[in-house]
């Protein structure tokens, strides 16, 4: 089963396909001119009976016709399999549409990425047909510190910030990122900024929470997210603490937390109920057994 790491990148693809042309600028590659990109099915149907799923499919199309089909694969370990099912995606890919079609793999670190960047030849022949995926690490994530472009494209100031947690000028980084959850509905936000949240090292996480509960301050939030997390109801540091401790304990002990749960967890100003929840957290054996009363 896929894991929470590698939904929630797929998801921002699927949710902004437009972040894929400054990518594929970013690893060199000329993305044609295009009018629109869409996110389109990954179903991948082929003669054999084996099923075929591509993480997320964009496809730019020019004021006739496609002009690039990508296919986009997070690939967070070695998987040998990968080099017999990638060459068929991005066939299959190119027979539906009958444009260039290329592969756009991402890793989250460069051993897995220098893996995944190797030439894969197919077929039998002098020379043999060969596919060469393109491959992004977090090295060539673009540094998203403008805001203009944050709110264009949030999601790839999303990416941005997990690629970049530790860079010199983080605060530019986590400035952007706040703009681009500023854009979103509540549930997206909320479901980013947690993940973003248990991503981020811990000296870089403290850089995070003071800019939110300081430097941004005055800032005249707008967005209903903005408003839940920041405004003057806010939860107080106390509040956040017995949250991120409760949550530790359940990850501790290896219970699954639903994407409503942890909002549940996040979202208490009861201090009181925090403690319960903790203490309820030692002993319970499934994450909903912590709400029961």
């Amino acid at each position: 089963m896929p894991s929470q790491h590698h939904e929630v990148i797929i998801d921002l693809f699927r949710n902004q396909p437009d972040m894929i042309a400054p990518l594929l600028t970013a690893l060199g590659c000329r993305v044609p001119d295009y009018e629109k990109v869409r996110t389109e099915s990954g179903e991948l149907p082929v003669l054999a009976p084996t099923e075929y799923h591509a993480d997320s499919v964009a496809v730019f199309h020019g004021a006739d016709a496609p002009v690039l089909a990508v296919v986009v694969e997070v690939q967070l370990r070695r998987d040998p399999d990968k080099l017999w099912s990638w060459p068929v995606y991005v066939a299959a890919l190119r027979a539906r549409w009958k444009c260039p079609t290329i592969l756009l793999v991402l890793c989250p670190d460069r051993r897995t990425a220098r893996w995944a960047a190797e030439p894969i030849d197919f077929g039998y022949g002098h020379p043999a047909a060969r596919l060469t995926p393109l491959v992004l690490d977090p090295s060539a994530v673009p540094v998203i510190t403008d805001l203009d472009t944050a709110t264009e494209l949030p999601e790839l100031a999303v990416l941005s910030a997990l690629a970049h947690p530790t860079h010199p000028d983080n605060r530019a980084v986590f400035e952007a990122l706040f703009a681009a959850l500023s854009t979103m509905s509540v549930d997206r936000a909320s479901l980013y900024y947690d993940f973003i949240l248990s991503r981020l090292p811990r000296a870089a996480r403290a850089a995070w929470e003071a800019l939110m509960t300081a430097g941004l301050r005055d800032y005249r939030y707008q967005s209903e997210y903005a408003r839940k997390y920041f405004a003057d109801g806010e939860l107080s540091g106390e509040q956040r603490g017995e949250a991120r401790a409760l949550l530790e304990v359940l990850d501790a002990r290896g219970l699954a937390v639903s994407d409503e749960a942890r909002a549940r967890i996040t979202g208490c100003a009861d201090t009181d109920q925090l403690a319960h929840w903790i203490r309820r957290a030692v002993v319970i054996t499934t994450t909903e057994e912590l709400f029961a009363e």
